[in-house]
């Protein structure tokens, strides 16, 4: 099984343990408490008969007082999902911190943004366009996704389009047997084909 390391980053307040807690327990609390820290929760999911990935998802308080502990856990990330509240328009202002603090640990760091609360139509501060302005300005991965925990909406496409960018940058497809292995082995797991034999040929 393929293991990857997911944070989620963003300010207090803007639904990412609401995030997490619908995707991974199918569940949503109104009064969900704030996280002191980090916390972690897995999710295994399988894309195929041989292919299991498992998603290590990392939460961070938004608070400014656990910022000192992100560039320590965003170490070894593969993705990192960058959430804003679309209601509250300094929140997509403080995505840029969080990215900063994300850039100087690895460049390699597939970085998403994602809209929350977007059932609260009436609310909302942030549009699509300048959701997208930033996003592209920070290099970030795709077009934003908007999401609603309390409905559920987009939260199971927000994950499955981080394993496809996950599989982008990491796996490749073995020629001779068809399966998806990582692109750090130079020998097929599955059937023991060598990649780079096959290049020099």
């Amino acid at each position: 099984m393929l293991k990857y390391k997911i944070i989620v980053a963003g300010a207090k307040d803007v639904g990412k343990s609401s995030l997490i807690n619908r995707y991974c327990d199918n569940i949503f609390n109104e009064n969900t408490l704030e996280t002191i820290g980090v916390a972690f929760k897995r999710k295994e999911i399988k894309l195929k008969e041989n292919l299991k990935i498992e998603l290590n998802i990392w939460d961070f308080g938004g608070e400014e007082k656990y910022r000192i502990l992100f560039p320590a856990y965003a170490n070894g990330a593969t993705a990192a999902l960058l959430l804003y509240d679309t209601t509250d328009k300094s929140s997509l202002e403080d995505i840029q911190n969080w990215v900063k603090i994300i850039d100087e640990s690895s460049k390699d760091i597939i970085k998403i943004t994602i809209g929350t609360k977007i059932d609260l139509k009436e609310d909302r501060e942030i549009s699509k366009a300048e959701a997208i302005k930033v996003s592209e300005k920070l290099n970030c991965y795709g077009e934003p996704i908007g999401t609603s925990s309390k409905t559920g909406k987009n939260v199971e496409k927000v994950f499955l389009y981080v394993v496809n960018a996950i599989m982008e940058q990491e796996l490749q497809v073995c020629s001779q047997c068809g399966e998806f292995f990582s692109k750090k082995l130079k020998i097929c797991n599955f059937c023991g084909e060598n990649i780079e034999l096959n290049m020099a040929l």
